[in-house]
Parts: structure tokens; C-alpha cells; sequence
């Protein structure tokens, strides 16, 4: 059986990343990214961008403090980061809240969270991720939207525990291998979804879906 026939025949919740996987907003970021950092030249926002995709769903302060301290060699102070970081929110949030979502995202969510609690686990702010996802008009389908400066394993340990959940009856969602590795670590069940524009990031045997209106197929016949 796959991952996601297993935990459908016995689906208690499903855990969503969010960009990437419920809106197509992966091209933002990288976009917003490459902006930010255009003026230092081509070699640096080349190195931006495979740092940013090497270190998966993650919070962007991180990125931007690995940036400056590994890719330009100046390390910033604590006020500087949290200046760079307000400039890539402001630019970002509004486009996040404004992209086409994935494919089938809105009945996937409708459908589902009929039948069991929904949770984003984002490496977006979590303030900023409830915002987004007020926005969209999608809170009324989730149970908890979380985000940074949690790590995603963090977010899902704890959301377990609160719910009464067992991991094993549960399923992950996501686009990277941060997605995949939180999945993994705690022994939950894993579908990616991959992002056409980016190198598969999951390990053979993954199962992979186009989009969520495929997902929904799969859920579907595994129940």
C-alpha cells in the first residue's frame, strides 16, 4: 500500500504546508528573494536562490541571516535582521494572499475538513501565516495554523498530543524535504507534492502528487 492508501483507510487529520502546497506561492518567495538581493550582482542572487531552495520550508530569518553571514561575509545584528526580514514580509504577504491556489486546494479543504481536523504547519511567521490564511477566506477548514519560530517536527508533536492524535493515523503534506524530514521524524505518514520549476527534493519511493484535486483522488479511493 502507499503512504496515502495506508493512512486513508484510517485518516484521522491531515497536516498542510502551505506554500507550494495549498497556494502556488513557492515562485513569490524566490522572486521577492532575487529582488532583495539584486544588488550585489548576478553570482550572489544565484547563490541566494540555491541557499533559499537548499534550506527548504524554513524560516526566512534564518535565510536571511545565512545570507548575509555565508554568501556576503557581513553577519547582521539583531535590529538589522529584523529590518531585512520586515522588508521581504511587506513585499510578500500581500502577493502570498493574492496567488492562484494549488489545483483543487479550496474542494480538498471543504471536502475534508468535514471529516477531520486540518492543520497548516508553515516556516512563515505564525502571525503572518494566520493572516494569509484569514485572507483567503480558509479559516473556518483548519484546526490550527501554525508556523515559525517553531520547527515544523515541533509544530506537529505538539498538535498531536493536543488532539489526541496518533501519527501513524495521520498525513503530511508537503513540497520540500524539510516537509518531508518533519513527516519522517514523527512517524507520520507523507505525500509531496512537487513544484514543476524545482529538482524533485524527496528520496525514491516517494509518493508524489500534481496537485490537490490528485490528492483528493487518492483519499477518495483509499477510504
Amino acid at each position: 500500500m502507499t503512504p496515502a492508501s495506508d493512512a486513508g483507510a484510517r485518516l484521522r487529520a491531515i497536516f498542510f504546508d502551505f506554500d507550494g502546497v495549498l497556494a502556488e506561492s513557492v515562485a513569490i518567495k524566490e522572486r521577492v528573494f532575487r529582488e532583495l538581493f539584486e544588488p550585489y550582482g548576478d553570482d550572489i542572487v544565484a547563490e541566494v536562490i540555491e541557499l533559499h531552495r537548499a534550506l527548504g520550508a524554513i524560516s526566512r530569518v534564518i535565510k536571511i541571516e545565512r545570507i548575509h553571514r555565508d554568501l556576503l561575509g557581513r553577519p547582521l545584528a539583531e535590529a538589522e535582521l529584523a529590518a531585512w526580514a520586515k522588508r521581504y514580509a511587506t513585499t510578500v504577504e500581500r502577493q502570498v494572499v493574492e496567488c492562484p491556489e494549488v489545483p483543487g486546494t479550496s474542494a480538498l479543504l471543504e471536502d475534508q475538513s468535514a471529516r477531520m481536523p486540518l492543520f497548516v504547519v508553515s516556516g512563515t511567521p505564525e502571525a503572518e501565516m494566520r493572516r494569509i490564511v484569514d485572507a483567503r477566506g480558509w479559516n473556518r477548514y483548519f484546526s490550527g495554523v501554525f508556523g515559525s519560530p517553531r520547527l515544523k517536527a515541533e509544530i506537529v508533536r505538539t498538535a498531536l498530543a493536543e488532539h489526541g492524535l496518533d501519527a501513524g493515523d495521520c498525513l503530511f503534506v508537503g513540497d520540500t524535504f524539510t516537509d518531508h524530514d518533519a513527516a519522517r521524524a514523527t512517524g507520520m505518514p507523507f505525500v509531496g507534492r512537487r513544484v514543476d520549476f524545482r529538482p524533485n527534493p524527496f528520496p525514491p519511493g516517494t509518493l508524489i502528487v500534481e496537485d490537490m484535486a490528485e490528492l483528493a483522488g487518492l483519499l477518495r479511493t483509499a477510504a
